[in-house]
């Protein structure tokens, strides 16, 4: 993937909460509860993964969107960072949002990788494409793993 920048919050929450938590937050930002009060289109996806205090999810800036143009959050929670350009091994799939999916792809994707000879770093990251109110078995969700 090429470089591109988000707006995330880091949430002491759980897997199956963060979503939820954040959401808001990071909604006030893309619509306008920024200093400028600029207003973002909702993009996809919406990233989820674990990191040292909890969960981060983030919500990717439309293309062309860059660090100096971004304006400044007024919630101090959400950051504003540049997601460098990286390789991804990917698993997509449907279905709901449930821990027991996310572990079932993971595996999935895991064993793919494993038996391909195929190293992978860092933590997986859970992508969601879709808004929560999509039926379950239209939305389509991803999960990565970082490829050195």
């Amino acid at each position: 993937y090429a470089p591109y920048v988000v707006a995330e919050v880091v949430l002491d929450a759980t897997a199956e909460d963060a979503g939820s938590r954040a959401f808001p937050i990071l909604a006030g930002y893309i619509f306008g509860k920024n200093k400028g009060e600029r207003k973002f289109a909702m993009t996809a996806p919406v990233t989820q993964s674990a990191v040292a205090g909890g969960m981060r999810v983030q919500f990717v800036l439309p293309k062309g969107v860059t660090l100096a143009s971004a304006p400044e959050p007024m919630d101090p929670r959400v950051q504003l960072r540049l997601v460098p350009a990286s390789r991804w091994a990917a698993i997509r799939y449907s279905g709901t949002w449930s821990q027991a999916n996310y572990d079932e792809h993971l595996a999935l994707l895991k064993a793919a990788l494993d038996k391909a000879g195929v190293a992978t770093q860092g933590e997986p990251v859970l992508a969601r494409y879709n808004a929560p109110f999509t039926p379950w078995f239209l939305r389509r969700n991803e999960i990565w793993l970082a490829v050195p």
